[in-house]
């Protein structure tokens, strides 16, 4: 049919447009020259170890870190009852409001040398030199994302350990087990697969990071990306570097799959945790104590301590930039709006033609937008401007390059690939609460078609195409790599504008835009915690296959 040749022909278009940044970087190995090889292999014998030892480092530290924090602080919330329970149970969302570069711009403007607490230790102590350790160290990044990403394996956990655990830890306190045993070999073990996706999905987030590795110095990929493509000035080395991490963020992905995969099995049974039968354990004491130190410390080091530290040159400088912070907001707010409103169109055809009856190529474009967001912000720079180069060697009079490096353009085309995923999973969840009988019940009264959607699904939809545009909408305010080096001139977002100010020691400046992103973040972080409270089957976040990420983050 006509119209079915059109949908895959368009469908076509769109899985190119989101496969390009990813096809580029693997042809550029097609393209290896002299240059590229002497560059590769300069760097192989002198900063790639480093890069891949870091990378690696870091991905044990901050591995380990978040699933201590994120699995401790879930068993408190759902296996124990201690007041300011129901308070942690929300609040230990927060960190997930600050993006990881602005925390390490906090606690480097009051922890440095130079900064208010090392300054009055020295005053106070008669001390010379430095007090306290380097914040800009390898230490200081690994602490800033455990305490920035361990949401995710809280938020996965919780939903883990709140199906069943309390449950079968009261039929293993019937036959004499002790509290601790209870908890590490009955409670924990059914949260394993959770906490493995969780990990996943927190290194995914830490190998894409470019804002607090730079910052910090930290020689990781993202970092070595930037500066085999602007220092060194050659694509196709920094194109082979994004080949690299690209593979290694497959290789998670491929595990926070298979451990999503096992969660859905774990969790799909057993009794709910507050049934009368098993009721959580009530905490007094000591325990109560630890209880409120293994859930306060997260949220004290990961939101309050941040933002306090920032609201503190709010305060005390006068020369902060309120002149050009409007300027700065409305091209945040304007790029965020266009991507919004593109991503949350496409996201409804392609989950509408879902609905309606995917053939192969919509269940493959389908698949490859919901693995978007899992591509780091440096390969989809690099793939998007790789194709860029080609075209303008090949016809130097052509303007086609400036469209895409000098226009919002390439700016919007880089959001679209990495966060269409996210108005797709909002969408998709909110088909599944729609019956198919509906449909049929449409179909027979001779409703079909674009008046199918209109008149039947979008008022259904309304909820979750504006939950899908308000979280595509924070995610573009807070995107840092594609925007630092797509933007048009004069063209300055909250983000940039945080990342420069940071970057030429101006910390007191930078709180300005970063506390503006704080309080976007805030956007997704209240929807979420409305979810989880909204009643047992909210709690566990809704995990697809197709997804590059786990939707406890993208709840809608």
């Amino acid at each position: 049919m006509p119209a079915r040749r059109l949908q895959d022909l368009l469908f076509l278009l769109f899985a190119t447009m989101l496969l390009l940044p990813v096809l580029a970087v693997a042809v550029s190995w097609l393209r290896w020259d002299g240059a590229s090889a002497q560059i590769m292999g300069e760097m192989a014998s002198t900063v790639l170890p480093a890069y891949a030892a870091t990378s690696l480092a870091l991905c044990v530290v901050v591995g380990v870190g978040v699933a201590l924090v994120g699995a401790t602080t879930a068993a408190c919330v759902t296996l124990f009852v201690f007041p300011g329970r129901r308070t942690f149970e929300w609040a230990l969302l927060l960190p997930l409001a600050m993006p990881a570069y602005v925390v390490a711009y906090a606690y480097t403007d009051y922890l440095q040398f130079s900064g208010p607490l090392q300054t009055a230790l020295r005053a106070a102590l008669g001390l010379e030199g430095r007090v306290l350790p380097e914040v800009r160290s390898f230490g200081g990044a690994a602490l800033v994302f455990i305490f920035s990403l361990y949401p995710y394996v809280y938020l996965l956990a919780r939903a883990a350990l709140g199906e069943r655990a309390a449950h079968l830890m009261e039929a293993a306190r019937l036959l004499g087990a002790p509290l601790s045993r209870r908890v590490r070999q009955v409670a924990l073990p059914l949260a394993r697969p959770a906490i493995a996706a969780g990990v996943a999905l927190a290194l995914m987030e830490t190998l894409a990071d470019f804002g607090v590795s730079s910052y910090f110095g930290i020689q990781t990929f993202t970092t070595g990306v930037y500066k085999a493509w602007l220092a060194m000035d050659n694509r196709i080395a920094a194109a082979q570097l994004a080949t690299v991490l690209l593979l290694l963020v497959a290789a998670l992905l491929a595990l926070e799959r298979r451990a999503q995969q096992r969660l859905r099995f774990a969790v799909a049974r057993g009794a709910r945790a507050g049934s009368a039968e098993a009721q959580p354990v009530v905490l007094r004491g000591w325990r109560l104590v630890a209880a409120w130190l293994t859930c306060g410390a997260p949220l004290l080091l990961g939101f309050v301590l941040p933002v306090a530290f920032m609201l503190r040159p709010l305060v005390t400088e006068a020369s902060l930039p309120w002149d050009r912070f409007g300027q700065w907001a409305f091209n945040s707010v304007r790029l965020g709006s266009i991507t919004a409103a593109i991503a949350v169109v496409l996201a409804l055809a392609m989950a509408f033609c879902v609905r309606r009856g995917p053939d192969a190529v919509t269940r493959g474009v389908v698949h490859l937008a919901g693995l978007g967001y899992a591509v780091p912000g440096a390969v989809i720079v690099v793939g998007l401007l790789l194709p860029v180069g080609w075209w303008q060697a090949a016809a130097p009079e052509s303007r086609i390059g400036g469209w895409v490096t000098a226009t919002v353009m390439g700016v919007v085309w880089a959001y679209l690939v990495r966060f269409v995923a996210v108005a797709l999973q909002s969408l998709q969840s909110g088909y599944a609460r729609i019956p198919a009988s509906l449909d049929d019940s449409a179909r027979m009264l001779g409703v079909a078609g674009f008046r199918l959607l209109s008149r039947v699904h979008w008022p259904l939809l309304r909820r979750s195409t504006l939950a899908a545009a308000l979280l595509v909408f924070v995610d573009v305010m807070k995107e840092l790599p594609a925007t630092l080096v797509l933007r048009p001139f004069n063209t300055d977002t909250l983000a940039v504008v945080a990342y420069q100010l940071a970057r030429d020691e101006r910390l007191g400046e930078a709180a300005l835009p970063s506390l503006a992103l704080v309080l976007v973040g805030l956007v997704p972080v209240i929807l979420l915690s409305r979810t989880l409270r909204s009643g047992p089957e909210s709690t566990a976040p809704r995990c697809r296959p197709s997804d590059g990420r786990s939707s406890g983050r993208r709840a809608s």
